[in-house]
Parts: C-alpha cells; sequence; structure tokens
C-alpha cells in the first residue's frame, strides 16, 4: 500500500518547480516577492521566524542573511511570542503553512500592535497570517495529507529565494539551474528507493542522531521531527560541530547517525566523523554531493546543486528513509495520536473537556 507520506513525497520535484517559478515570473508572486525584499532591506531590525517545520525552513534560509553580513534576529515563534519585544519599524518574517497555529496568530497580533511590518509566508491564501501581513507571500501548494512535506519545501525555497534576493544572490540564472536540479534529483527517487530497501541501516527502536551544518541544519532539524510524527520514535538533531561539545558522549555500538556533508565547507571534517562514528561501532547515512561510495552504511548521491541551496533537495532521502522506517515499524505515518494537523490552542496535549462528565 501507498502510504500518503509518500505520494507528497513524490509530488515535490514538480511543486517545489512551480513555486520557484512562481516567485521569478512576473506576476503576484514576483511583485510580493520585491515588495518583502524592499521591505528587509529599508529596516534596521529583521525578525524570521516560524514554528515546527516552518521553523526548520527558516533555519534553512537564515544563512543567506548571515553569509552575505546582513543579518537578523532568528527565533522560534513561540519564544519570540512570549520572550520578545520588537522595536518600532521591525520588520518579521513570519513562515507559516496555514497561518492557523496559536502561536502564529498571536504573533501576527503582537506584531502589528509594536507597528511592525509583516512579511508573510505561507501556502494558505485564506489563512490568518495572510490576512494580517502587511506583504504577504502565498506560495500555491496543495498542503500535505498529514506530515509536512511539499510545505515544508515549498516555504524554505520561498524563504531562501526572499533572503537570497535580499543580499543580490538571487537571478533568472539561479531559477533555471535549481530547476535542473531539483528535475534531477526527482528522477533520483527510484535509484535512492532501491537503496532504502536494499540497507540495513534502517532498524525500528534505534538511538538516532541527526548532524549537519550550514543551510543543511534545517534538513536534520526536519529529519528529527519526521521521525517524531511519523516513525513515532524520537530522535535528536543539532550541528555537526555542536556534537563534537560533548553529545559524542552517547556513542555506541549500532546507533544510527544521519550526516548532511556541506558541497564545500567543512566537507573532509564532517567526512572524518563520520569515518570515526564507524570505528566506534555506529552506523552512519550520510547525504551530500560527490560522497565517497563506502563512506557511510548508506549513503546518498545528491545532484549537483549550489551548496547554499542543497537543502531544496537533501531532505528528500531522508523524507523516503522516514516513509520506508514508518512502515518497518509498524507506525501509522498519515496520522497523529496526539498532534492536531493545526495546533490552535497552546496549552497541553489532550483534548478538553468539555460540559459535565455524564454520571
Amino acid at each position: 500500500m501507498t502510504t500518503h507520506f509518500l505520494q507528497d513525497i513524490l509530488r515535490q520535484p514538480d511543486e517545489l518547480q512551480r513555486a520557484i517559478a512562481y516567485l521569478s515570473s512576473n506576476g503576484e508572486g514576483k511583485r510580493s516577492l520585491d515588495a518583502a525584499v524592499a521591505a528587509i532591506r529599508g529596516a534596521r531590525h529583521v525578525f524570521l521566524t516560524g514554528i515546527g517545520s516552518s521553523w526548520h525552513a527558516a533555519l534553512n534560509a537564515a544563512t543567506f542573511f548571515y553569509a552575505n553580513a546582513h543579518p537578523v534576529y532568528l527565533q522560534d515563534a513561540a519564544e519570540l511570542l512570549n520572550y520578545a519585544a520588537f522595536p518600532a519599524g521591525s520588520v518579521i518574517i513570519i513562515i507559516s503553512r496555514s497561518g492557523r497555529s496559536i502561536e502564529i496568530v498571536q504573533l501576527a497580533a503582537k506584531a502589528r500592535e509594536a507597528g511592525a511590518t509583516i512579511v508573510g509566508i505561507t501556502n494558505s491564501p485564506d489563512g490568518p497570517l495572510a490576512r494580517a501581513a502587511q506583504i504577504p507571500m502565498v506560495i500555491p501548494a496543495a498542503l500535505d495529507h498529514a506530515i509536512s512535506v511539499v510545505t515544508y519545501s515549498t516555504l524554505a525555497a520561498a524563504t531562501g529565494i526572499l533572503a537570497a534576493s535580499v543580499v543580490d544572490k538571487f537571478s533568472a540564472q539561479h531559477t533555471e539551474t535549481l530547476s535542473r536540479s531539483i528535475a534531477e534529483a526527482g528522477r533520483a527517487i527510484p535509484v535512492w528507493q532501491g537503496q532504502i530497501a536494499a540497507s540495513n541501516w534502517l532498524s525500528p527502536g534505534s538511538v538516532t542522531y541527526f548532524l549537519a551544518r550550514g543551510s543543511s541544519l534545517g534538513s536534520a532539524y526536519e529529519a528529527r521531527l519526521m521521525w517524531e510524527e511519523g516513525v513515532k520514535a524520537p530522535a535528536t538533531a543539532m550541528s555537526a560541530g555542536s556534537f563534537r561539545h560533548g553529545p559524542q558522549e552517547i556513542v555506541a555500538k549500532d546507533t544510527r547517525f544521519g550526516v548532511w556533508i556541506d558541497g564545500e565547507r567543512m566537507r573532509e571534517k564532517d567526512l572524518a566523523l563520520a569515518r570515526d562514528l564507524r570505528q566506534l561501532g555506529a552506523r552512519v547515512m550520510l547525504i551530500g554531493q560527490k560522497l565517497p561510495d563506502d563512506s557511510g552504511e548508506l549513503v546518498f548521491q545528491l545532484p549537483a546543486i549550489a551548496s547554499e541551496w542543497q537543502f531544496l533537495i537533501d531532505i528528500i532521502p531522508a523524507q523516503l528513509v522516514a516513509e520506508r522506517l514508518s512502515r518497518l515499524a509498524g507506525a501509522d505515518c498519515d496520522t497523529f495520536r496526539l498532534c492536531s494537523f493545526i495546533v490552535e490552542d497552546d496549552g497541553g496535549l489532550l483534548p478538553k473537556e468539555t460540559g459535565k462528565k455524564k454520571i
């Protein structure tokens, strides 16, 4: 049986290409992008935020700002809502697939009250975020069945294009080259599925760590969330650098690691990390470009893509692994046991009791 999760993964390359074209072609998408770029360039204080998978999209895109001397305040939406004040004239980039999550709705109201300009990046034209934002960037894509797949990657792409445009690092040429790389990734899916089916890296119940750097850091955090939502199994994610400052004490035989290798920076150091993990008895999945085929138990070769844009496609192999592992574990990746599709209240986990108890 084909899961809805897998169906969403398989339509993702086409949806990604459509989102990039929407923001690059003359029309509503390009006009909203240009308006957002102008607002951000004119602001002294810029905040970048989201929650859940949308927060991971923010992590992907933030690298463009930092690498080009255009720093932003990067914080989870719930933390911004409850523990931050916004200077007058701020711009707040809020990412949310539905725009209806409780923290997003309340954060948008708080930003408006503070006199901030909201750039709302969302997939839902009728959501509260799209209505509250002075500059809505509504990315056309059908919502996923449950786990964020297309909505995650299209919002990550849109936020990346926005950030790259602010620092003059996006052009029509990027549109063409990214589209080609995404198409090649789509064609690689059957190959990756064959690797997954033959691999012993997948093991239900294993301890799993995800490590990455730069723009792929959001991919590692998104993988952790997919393990939690889809496999119903605990996992953790962090930067590869941070892992070497204490967390390495957990390494033991058969611990599973997923490591993203950057296209340019820290490659040899992270390949050395993978070698050492394997020498210590751990099993390693690697995702990156031009990797040695024997550098892990499961090695996914990505098509050529600019290093700073690798996050657009390097999540796909992890999505495929999560879907397959959920079936091996006997977990239903198409339903949530405790989480709502949209979290619209901000306390507890269980449904609130209404009315009087029956006697």
